[in-house]
């Protein structure tokens, strides 16, 4: 029966996600699920208290670590160490269109709760498994965590000055770009189940994700034998580009389309003129001299100021370097409704700022605003509206320790 699209709360309303995932990877996938309308119900143990849930730094108590990725998802408690808590979920997943984890390779499978082990109660089940090396291969049994994904996937050999160390990408790209892959993922074995009525197991790698993100320096090296290393912020075929010294900060400045005006309007007709500078080849053959000129060029007015002649111009793609603390005053980040509020759980004052969906879709936007799920907050409402419990049997395992 078909609806209009007012009447969802997403483009995912309906689709109920089992949520095994942690950390960060596997949270911040099923984040993007529940923006979307998912009903995510993050599974977690009952022994755990509030400040084993995520790393610090703590507001009021909370992790804010667990506070960003698990906003809007309802949160039940079950030990399915315990047969009975085993027993449990297989019924819950018997009622589920996904299921997540990231647990390590086969730990699932010793709970009998694996990907074989629960497509014969569920066929249709999409079961997204996420791990550091994936289910299969050498590296299987081996962990990951964001900054080895992203050493040994590829990308922390790019990133860094020539002449320093490798260095990690300064946001958990390792872990996030993992977890926009299996979300993506999901979305599509979700497109093939309605064209099958099949699902099927997801396997994703956090390592696997870094290598994807090194296609143009992979296929430079599969055509001509390349080596790529780091280079800072420079691009490897063009310059100007990356960010450059002004005044009181910095400007980033890439793709310039018209070299004569550009230097006009820095006021170096002497580098227009210049046929080291001429073209883009040129250019990169005296790097060091035209960066040098670049910067006494700009180092003369403030980013701002720079800004405000180089954008409108349209001769170059040119940005301010935002600070955090900037995004939060800045008047496009505010009229797109890009920082939301969102609410503290457990009935605390106040709330906190996080970033907001930026997939903005006309007819079925994602909903933003949801508190974290407190812990086991949602064990009875779930266990009732998908299994159909009632009170007693609910008190009876939640008296056995199966619940909390």
């Amino acid at each position: 029966m078909s609806r209009s699209q007012a009447s969802l709360r997403g483009p995912l309303d309906g689709v109920r996600v089992l949520d095994f995932t942690w950390a960060l990877a596997g949270p911040f996938a099923t984040m993007q699920l529940a923006d979307l309308g998912a009903e995510v119900v993050k599974v977690e143990y009952p022994e755990t208290e509030e400040k084993l849930r995520g790393f610090g730094p703590y507001h009021d108590g909370i992790s804010t670590f667990f506070f960003s990725p698990n906003r809007g998802k309802r949160g039940i408690c079950i030990d399915f160490k315990h047969a009975e808590g085993q027993d449990l979920v297989r019924r819950l997943a018997a009622k589920a269109d996904v299921l997540t984890q990231n647990f390590r390779p086969g730990a699932m499978e010793r709970q009998g709760l694996g990907y074989e082990d629960l497509r014969r109660i569920n066929p249709g089940l999409v079961y997204a498994a996420l791990s550091g090396y994936g289910q299969t291969g050498p590296y299987t049994a081996m962990t990951a965590v964001d900054a080895v994904a992203q050493a040994m996937g590829g990308t922390m050999s790019l990133n860094g000055e020539a002449d320093g160390p490798p260095m990690r990408v300064g946001v958990s790209i390792g872990d996030m770009v993992a977890g926009l892959y299996l979300a993506l993922g999901v979305l599509a074995a979700l497109r093939a189940r309605d064209v099958t009525g099949e699902g099927q197991l997801l396997d994703v790698a956090l390592m696997e994700a870094q290598i994807a993100l090194c296609e143009n320096a992979i296929v430079r090296h599969s055509a001509f034998a390349e080596q790529p290393s780091r280079i800072g912020s420079r691009h490897p075929l063009l310059t100007p580009f990356g960010p450059y010294p002004t005044k009181d900060g910095y400007i980033v400045i890439a793709n310039v389309k018209e070299w004569e005006l550009f230097c006009a309007l820095l006021g170096r007709d002497e580098m227009a003129l210049d046929p080291r500078f001429a073209a883009n080849r040129a250019r990169m053959e005296n790097i060091d001299a035209m960066e040098a000129d670049l910067a006494t060029a700009l180092a003369e007015k403030t980013t701002d100021e720079w800004f405000a002649i180089l954008e409108p111009a349209n001769v170059a793609s040119v940005g301010k370097v935002n600070t955090i603390a900037d995004l939060f005053e800045d008047p496009h980040v505010r009229a797109r409704n890009m920082l939301v509020d969102v609410p503290m759980p457990y009935g605390k004052p106040g709330s906190l700022k996080l970033p907001n969906s930026p997939m903005h879709l006309s007819g079925t936007p994602a909903v933003v605003g949801k508190p974290m799920p407190e812990h086991g907050g949602d064990t009875t409402p779930v266990l009732a509206e998908w299994l159909g419990m009632g009170a007693d049997e609910i008190a009876g395992l939640r008296a056995r320790g199966v619940i909390k």
